[in-house]
């Protein structure tokens, strides 16, 4: 439904792999007011409120949070948006501003330590790589054995013993619990072009999220009060528009008749494939008339009749017992 909107005004067909990376809107009304339901990785309360302290204004900012939000490295939160907003790293030597200032001097990715080590006590990338894994499984005598080689690489770089052992120490800290900066990436992609879509085709993206998310009642409610929260109307289901899944109408999403618990794809799918082959339905009884009535049955008329949703010329109500008319 995005390409065909864009189509109507002439735009080419969105390829969302070719999306600015530093769109403002993305940025300024969704991810930094944390209006982040249903947008990937940032959902939650916790993320939320992270969102809205960090306020990230960048995809890098995008990559370091989701790393970040984690047991064991969200104790580095505070530090990492404190720098963020102003404070001034404190870098144990001067070289480590190169590796750690994309995320405010503050150690996130695996790959960090890394270069650390290559480029403050000289290891080869494997070598590097080694130093990783030996952090990660913490033994003591291979962690004993790398100090020394970090130390000593340190030292024929002008490194003095007491500074290579405190960079030594703050890089085992954090290499047990250190995240890998691609799969970050990946993740922090994926969040930012569902927040990109939420942003500038939002009726599209809530109707895609509220189809996905149809067989869910619980989440379909808080995606139909965030629709609520966008100024977007959430239309009635009606079996003369609707269609299987929730679609878009300008600035209101329609109904999916899947959604209606009770009328399942094969019932809708029949009513849709008849109203499109001979127009709409003129009342319950043409409805009726002109459906095959196993496979759109009583159960599921009584569904679509049970909240008032139908929604044709000249159904009538139920009875009061519940069941449908004569």
């Amino acid at each position: 439904s995005i390409n065909a909107l864009r189509a109507q005004s002439g735009e080419s067909p969105l390829e969302i792999g070719k999306i600015p990376l530093d769109d403002p809107a993305t940025y300024d009304q969704v991810l930094t007011k944390a209006r982040t339901v249903a947008v990937f990785q940032f959902e939650s309360s916790g993320m939320q409120r992270l969102l809205k302290d960090a306020k990230p204004d960048r995809f890098e900012d995008l990559i370091a949070l989701g790393a970040l939000f984690r047991p064991g490295p969200m104790e580095l939160i505070p530090e990492y948006v404190a720098c963020k907003h102003g404070k001034q790293p404190e870098y144990l030597h001067p070289d480590m501003k190169e590796v750690l200032g994309v995320t405010y001097g503050v150690f996130v990715y695996q790959e960090q330590v890394m270069q650390i080590a290559q480029r403050l006590a000289g290891y080869t990338l494997g070598g590097a790589d080694l130093l990783r894994r030996a952090m990660g499984k913490k033994k003591p005598e291979e962690m004993a054995k790398q100090r020394s080689v970090f130390v000593a690489g340190a030292a024929a770089r002008g490194i003095d013993g007491p500074v290579a052992n405190a960079i030594f120490d703050q890089m085992e800290k954090f290499a047990g619990y250190g995240f890998n900066k691609s799969h970050a990436a990946a993740y922090a992609l994926l969040s930012y072009q569902t927040a990109y879509l939420k942003a500038h085709y939002p009726a599209q993206f809530m109707a895609a999220m509220l189809s996905a998310d149809m067989d869910h009642t619980d989440k379909v409610v808080i995606l139909i009060r965030e629709c609520a929260e966008m100024d977007l109307t959430v239309l009635p289901p009606d079996v003369n528009t609707s269609q299987y899944p929730f679609t878009a109408e300008g600035r209101a999403i329609r109904y999916g008749l899947g959604a209606i618990r009770g009328v399942g794809r094969g019932a809708a799918e029949t009513l849709i494939a008849e109203r499109e082959a001979h127009g709409p339905f003129a009342s319950l009884e043409d409805l009726c008339r002109r459906l095959d009535l196993q496979k759109l049955n009583r159960r599921v008329l009584e569904a679509l009749l049970r909240s008032g949703k139908s929604r044709c010329p000249r159904c009538k109500p139920r009875r009061a017992d519940g069941a449908l008319p004569a």
